[in-house]
């Protein structure tokens, strides 16, 4: 059975009467309008208090005469029926940095200080602040601003999936190709392509991350020049613009990759991903031969 995440939603409504009829509770029919502190992580929950009558009971709580929810269609349905329907599905028209969804308001009463519930009758047997029904629809399926309970990911957030992507591990290629002469210079440089974008899943929001490599860290295995930093991939003979001359042994390169990005989220404008992350690629092991003058005979 597919789990469905809840977004609850606690109303501690000061003197409410009912959804349809109190003021206190018409105050708050969409989430943009209320006070949204508490809000946590997971199964997102916050307290709504609507302070209409100004009265607090002891110890500066809240008189509360509801508790209310926010459900999906689909997860009502799968609820009753154990599935949901294609009909559960509705759209809401998008607004620019906002979360709209169609979702439905529920309540259920709960004790008051005096032991009532919100009808007047006696809650015998439970304590102040106690369920005291079920659950039951107070306003129908509509579209709710849900902003507060699922803002949009932050750029931090969007860093934290940045950084565990699968960025290529870029290969340092090196002309000549095999062993190097000393004395001549060693030509560096990636074919690799340098710009990856990324489709991510964070928290329901699209977020396209663009990638592109900002800075490459040859590491040349040379300890009197361990390493050279471009802003270039570099390129072949008789392009080249990144050399490095070897004295005659065997040395270890291979190339470090400074990535940055950007991002959009549910097709926003860009923006830019607020730090940067690196990979190395595979290692390469080669010679760099002395040429020693040799006479020939020209017969």
């Amino acid at each position: 059975m597919t789990i469905f995440v809840r977004l609850l939603v606690v109303a501690l409504l000061i003197g409410a009467a009912s959804l349809g009829g109190a003021q206190s509770a018409q105050a708050c029919p969409y989430l943009q309008q209320c006070p949204t502190p508490g809000l946590s992580d997971g199964d997102a929950t916050i307290d709504l208090t609507v302070n209409q009558a100004g009265s607090f009971a002891g110890g500066g709580a809240p008189v509360a005469d509801y508790q209310w929810r926010l459900r999906s269609l689909c997860e009502i349905s799968n609820e009753e029926t154990g599935a949901c329907s294609p009909s559960d599905f509705r759209s809401c028209p998008p607004e620019q940095g906002r979360v709209i969804r169609f979702l439905v308001l529920e309540q259920r009463p709960l004790v008051r200080p005096d032991g009532t519930v919100i009808d007047g009758s006696s809650a015998a047997g439970l304590l102040p602040g106690d369920p005291a029904g079920p659950w039951v629809e107070a306003r129908p399926g509509a579209c709710f601003d849900i902003t507060s309970l699922n803002p949009p990911p932050s750029p931090a957030e969007v860093f934290s999936y940045f950084e565990r992507l699968p960025l290529p591990e870029l290969t340092a290629q090196h002309q000549p190709p095999g062993n190097g002469l000393s004395g001549l210079p060693v030509i560096f440089y990636t074919d690799a392509p340098t710009t990856e974008t990324f489709t991510v899943d964070i928290r329901g929001f699209e977020v396209v991350i663009t990638a592109g490599a900002t800075a490459f860290t040859w590491n040349t295995g040379d300890p009197a020049q361990p390493t050279i930093t471009t802003d270039d991939p570099g390129a072949p003979y008789p392009d080249q613009s990144i050399t490095h001359e070897y004295s005659s042994g065997t040395y270890t390169s291979s190339l470090t990759t400074t990535w940055g990005a950007t991002f959009t989220i549910d097709g926003s404008a860009p923006a830019d991903v607020p730090g940067t992350t690196t990979t190395t690629g595979p290692p390469e092991t080669f010679d760099v031969l002395q040429a020693r003058p040799v006479l020939v005979s020209p017969n």
